[in-house]
């Protein structure tokens, strides 16, 4: 047997284990699954001096994606009306919630980037405005709103750079808002 050949196994293994731990980091927060705890989870960054390292760990295929699996960001499906900045009944909700983990002791000191996401239908241009409209609408809610220092937050424009389903371009996962934890 070529050394290649004995090396099939153990690739097929790990990639077995890999794909589920990318999946697990792409998850997106939405309905009853946004809490506070879970976003406090999620958007916490790692201790200053913690050592990081890059080690892999077995995921059942069938298991959950955590919220905190990315650590430092979470995907939220924040909605709007139609080719509007006006947040949705539900979307206000969960920006209240994630006003409250941003006050929380835990997160109290942190910067966060407010990224707007958009799916691919339609113009770029067009979808990159929109994007960036809907993230500073976020920004604008959590500071004016709900008290969220507004230094604190940086409200940026992805349109459809950063697809999380590339082969459903309508999916809703794709027009979402992802706050991201800054140093």
């Amino acid at each position: 047997m070529t050394p290649l050949l004995r090396l099939l196994p153990f690739i097929a293994a790990l990639l077995l284990i890999c794909v589920p731990v990318a999946q697990a980091q792409e998850a997106v927060l939405k309905g009853k699954d946004v809490t506070a705890e879970a976003l406090i989870d999620a958007l916490a960054l790692p201790e200053a001096g913690a050592p990081r390292t890059r080690g892999l760990k077995p995921v059942s295929p069938d298991a959950r994606p955590s919220a905190a699996a990315a650590g430092g960001r979470a995907n939220l499906l924040i909605t709007f009306l139609t080719n509007s900045t006006t947040l949705t009944a539900e979307a206000e909700g969960i920006v209240a919630t994630l006003a409250k983990a941003m006050q929380s002791d835990s997160l109290s000191g942190v910067r966060f980037r407010v990224e707007g996401h958009a799916d691919a239908r339609g113009d770029p241009q067009a979808n990159l405005a929109l994007s960036k409209a809907r993230a500073e609408a976020v920004a604008a809610r959590l500071a004016q709103k709900h008290g969220v220092a507004a230094e604190r937050l940086q409200p940026e424009g992805k349109g459809a750079a950063e697809p999380l389903n590339k082969e459903r371009v309508d999916a809703p996962e794709n027009r979402r808002v992802t706050v991201v934890s800054l140093r």
